[in-house]
Order: structure tokens, then C-alpha cells, then sequence
């Protein structure tokens, strides 16, 4: 053991020591200095501010700059389609010539969406419910309906949708909400050509009331009156009315237009 203390005292062990060290720090530093500048440390191109643009813009300025770049595409509603939403790096990083650039836009196309369940939900449930899928509200109007505010029908572009039908993420929905009136009316009858015993007998059934009712024309027997006209009539835009109301009629001499007429018999030869 002494012998090997004795020779790293020795001036040929220092010098070998001292050749190895150097050898090690030069390989060190030729490597470190040889990386640089492949590497071109400290040197290089700034990325461009592409967030905002146009992704045909966005491409054209980095073609003219010599970098490569890949685009991926996301949804995002109210957002521009065709715009630049992300880009990696960022802008004003120095990144060498051919460096990928990638890009995140805005698609063109919304992905689609089921129209959840809304039977039975309120409008503030419906709002709820559609904001949390994608979707939004457009126009509101009411129809007759005994629940006030309850969902009745959902529509785009004013077709009825069902529910589980696929439409396009971000789409405004038309919403036909109960007027909570329903339970207080009534379908009009069509009385037009009914006898008048008849028309009041419908008026009745329907929980309505019989109102003026005018003669048209020479009256010459009473028993036999025919309806040519009445307030309020059914109509396309109008099919029901609030329970007692008031229908005005006019009459006229005749029976009814749908009593077929009695054929002549034919006289015997």
C-alpha cells in the first residue's frame, strides 16, 4: 500500500494525470463549441404573431419566412371560421429556418349535436339545457296550451325537430312555448251550411254561446234556415276561442247544400 502512495507522489503519475484532465476539458469544450454552432445557437428566425389571421394569410406569411407548419382544426362557438386560434411556439420566439410551426384554427363546419329531451321542461329548463349542448335560442312564440311556458315544439328554420335529431352545433332554435290559455278555450265549430237547429246544437256542445243572428233574405218558412256565414269563423290562423263566446250567425231560406236533391220519378208508360 505504501508503494502505491509512493507512486502517486511520483512526477510521471502527476504528468499522466495532468494529460488525461487536459484531454477531458478539450473533447468537453470542442463538443460544447461544435453543438453551438451546428446548432446556431443564439441565431435564428422570430416567429411571426399569426393569432387573429386569416389561415390563408397565416400561411402565406410563413412561407415567405421559410417555415414549415402543420394545421389542426377545433369548433369554438362565435368565434370566425378560418381564424388562427393557437399557434406553437409563440410569436417572437427566434426558431431556425424550416422549423414547424403548428397552428390551431377555427373549422368551418360546426360538428353536429342531438336535440336533447325537452318535453315537459320550461323555457328557463330549455335554456339551460341547450346552452350546455351547443345550442342556442332563437325566436319564442305561444300557442294554446293549458301549461304556461312548457316546451310544445323546437324548430329550425322553421321545421320541426325532434328529439334526438342531429343538427349543427351552435344552431339558434325556435321555441314554441304553452300559453298557459289553454284550458280556456275551445275549437270554433264549422257551422257554413249547417240547418240552424243544428248550429245551435254545436254552439252549445262546444261550451259556446249563440250570439246575433241575422235573416238574409225573404224568410218563408223557419223551419227550414241554413247558415252562410259566422263570427268568429275557423280559419287556418284561428281554430279555438275562450270558452262562452259569442257566435254570430246568418241565415237564409234553403236546407242545407249537402242534403242531396230528390231525383224525379219517372213517369209509367
Amino acid at each position: 500500500m505504501s508503494k502505491f502512495w509512493t507512486y502517486l507522489k511520483t512526477k510521471h503519475f502527476v504528468n499522466h494525470f495532468l494529460g488525461a484532465v487536459g484531454t477531458v476539458l478539450a473533447v468537453v469544450l470542442f463538443a460544447y463549441l461544435s453543438l453551438g454552432y451546428y446548432t446556431r445557437h443564439g441565431s435564428g428566425i422570430p416567429v411571426p404573431q399569426l393569432k387573429g389571421l386569416a389561415i390563408d394569410r397565416a400561411t402565406a406569411l410563413l412561407d415567405e419566412q421559410g417555415f414549415k407548419y402543420q394545421i389542426d382544426s377545433v369548433y369554438v362557438q362565435d368565434k370566425a371560421p378560418g381564424t388562427v386560434l393557437e399557434q406553437d411556439p409563440d410569436a417572437g420566439t427566434n426558431v431556425k429556418e424550416n422549423r414547424t410551426i403548428y397552428l390551431t384554427m377555427v373549422t368551418t363546419q360546426a360538428p353536429p349535436v342531438s336535440l336533447p329531451d325537452l318535453e315537459q321542461s320550461t323555457y328557463r329548463e330549455a335554456v339551460a339545457i341547450l346552452s350546455n349542448n351547443g345550442l342556442k335560442i332563437g325566436d319564442t312564440t305561444y300557442a294554446s296550451d293549458i301549461a304556461r311556458d312548457r316546451i310544445l315544439e323546437v324548430r329550425l328554420n322553421g321545421q320541426v325537430i325532434k328529439t334526438g335529431q342531429k343538427l349543427p352545433k351552435g344552431s339558434k332554435l325556435d321555441l314554441v312555448l304553452g300559453d298557459g290559455a289553454g284550458a280556456n278555450e275551445v275549437e270554433i265549430p264549422d257551422l257554413i251550411n249547417q240547418d240552424l237547429d243544428g248550429a245551435r246544437f254545436a254552439i252549445k256542445g262546444a261550451g259556446l254561446s249563440i250570439g246575433t243572428i241575422t235573416y238574409e233574405g225573404s224568410i218563408t218558412d223557419s223551419t227550414n234556415l241554413v247558415v252562410v256565414s259566422q263570427f268568429p269563423m275557423k280559419s287556418d290562423s284561428t281554430s279555438k276561442t275562450s270558452i262562452g263566446t259569442r257566435i254570430n250567425l246568418t241565415v237564409t231560406q234553403g236546407k242545407p247544400t249537402n242534403e242531396q236533391p230528390q231525383q224525379p220519378q219517372q213517369q209509367q208508360p
